[in-house]
């Protein structure tokens, strides 16, 4: 069996790609630089040069390939390598006729405990939003903001009082409304710094979130490390990050309790997999980060169950409400007890729809950074 093409193509604003071989068996893959999918487009176009002609089963060597053949990387080439090596994993499971988590060495659990997102312009759509989570059944809810869904366009003034009182505040409220039957992720979006980051997580203790995600850039490693030995809330962090390296400098400096590799952006299920290693040998959790599309999900879920340490998988359950259902047919589905059942079907669980590219044109997301009031950048 040969590769006999590689197609990327744009879904929606989400960026695929098939790849087909000689045999009729056809993988689906996604890459999760989201905010730069032209130029990932263009590294799978580069990528996919080499692999026609090539058996779709060196999985392993496929990757140290692509990923060694050049001196240059980040998120457009890690996204473009994570989308082909899910689907060749996509392949090998339907060429032996088994779930993907079968060829990584079996499942050990059946479901998937998952948290949806919540998003809000104002307090009570927040509120709403956890109410709304366990009426569907979710016993976690994330994407869970205490600072509100501003637009960006509007700019932005608090002084620091209010800024980091009404955060402390509105995760108070999130535990009161939630009550003790739904685990709280609290998201920071990166906007805070490292002495801002100690106030609120200090603040929010009693309130027992789940975890605080991201309080503070990812790029110095210490001063989230800072962070984390100043409070006593769980981090969670690492969906910017591209590879196992950052994973483990991250890990080595005991700066996270719940790491958050990008499936589609870390390599695929082979980097995600080997991340998830590294972090059972500190016992810390693995979140799967997935703001993506449906084959996204898929592909997590196949970590979800061939992981022991997999603690919570993210399920962007508003960000597909507009996308049509049809377009990628799934073999999973949320079970309305809080959990996703894990695909059964040979390979990833996820298939192209028919008529896929007609009702799902590719919409490109603009570029937008919000600003401060007195003109200058603020990180949201």
């Amino acid at each position: 069996m040969i590769i006999t093409e590689v197609r990327p193509f744009l879904l929606d604003r989400y960026l695929m790609v098939e790849i087909r071989t000689d045999e009729g068996l056809t993988g689906i893959g996604e890459s999760g630089a989201w905010g730069f999918l032209e130029a990932s487009r263009g590294a799978l176009d580069h990528f996919g040069r080499y692999l026609v002609g090539k058996s779709p089963l060196l999985i392993e060597h496929h990757w140290q390939y692509l990923y060694r053949s050049t001196h240059f990387r980040g998120a457009a080439i890690m996204g473009a390598l994570s989308a082909i090596d899910i689907a060749l994993w996509d392949i090998a499971g339907q060429h032996h006729g088994v779930p993907v988590h079968q060829l990584l060495g079996g499942p050990v659990r059946d479901r998937a405990r998952a948290y949806c997102h919540v998003y809000g312009t104002s307090r009570a759509e927040l509120i709403d939003g956890i109410v709304a989570a366990k009426e569907q059944g979710f016993t976690a809810v994330g994407h869970l903001t205490p600072f509100l869904d501003t637009p960006r366009e509007q700019p932005y003034f608090e002084t620091e009082a209010q800024k980091i009182g009404r955060a402390i505040e509105a995760v108070h409220r999130y535990r009161e409304v939630a009550g003790d039957g739904v685990d709280l992720c609290i998201e920071l979006h990166r906007r805070l710094t490292p002495a801002e980051a100690v106030l609120l997580g200090s603040g929010i203790e009693g309130a027992l979130p789940m975890f605080l995600e991201d309080p503070v850039l990812p790029d110095n490693l210490d001063e989230m490390a800072y962070v984390a030995d100043k409070i006593n809330v769980p981090i969670a962090t690492g969906e910017r990050m591209t590879s196992i390296w950052d994973f483990e400098m991250l890990l080595s400096r005991n700066a996270v309790q719940y790491v958050r590799p990008d499936v589609c952006l870390v390599g695929g299920i082979s980097g995600a997999k080997k991340i998830a290693a590294l972090a059972e040998a500190r016992h810390v959790g693995v979140v799967p980060h997935n703001p993506l599309g449906p084959v996204s999900t898929a592909a997590c879920l196949q970590i979800a169950a061939s992981v022991p340490n997999f603690a919570l998988q993210e399920f962007p359950t508003v960000d597909l409400a507009g996308f049509p259902a049809e377009a990628i047919e799934v073999d999973y589905a949320h079970d309305g007890r809080g959990f996703l059942t894990v695909p059964s079907a040979p390979g990833i669980g996820a298939r192209l729809g028919p008529d896929a590219e007609r009702i799902a044109p590719p919409r490109i997301p603009p570029l937008t950074t919000r600003l401060h009031l007195d003109g200058s950048v603020v990180d949201q």
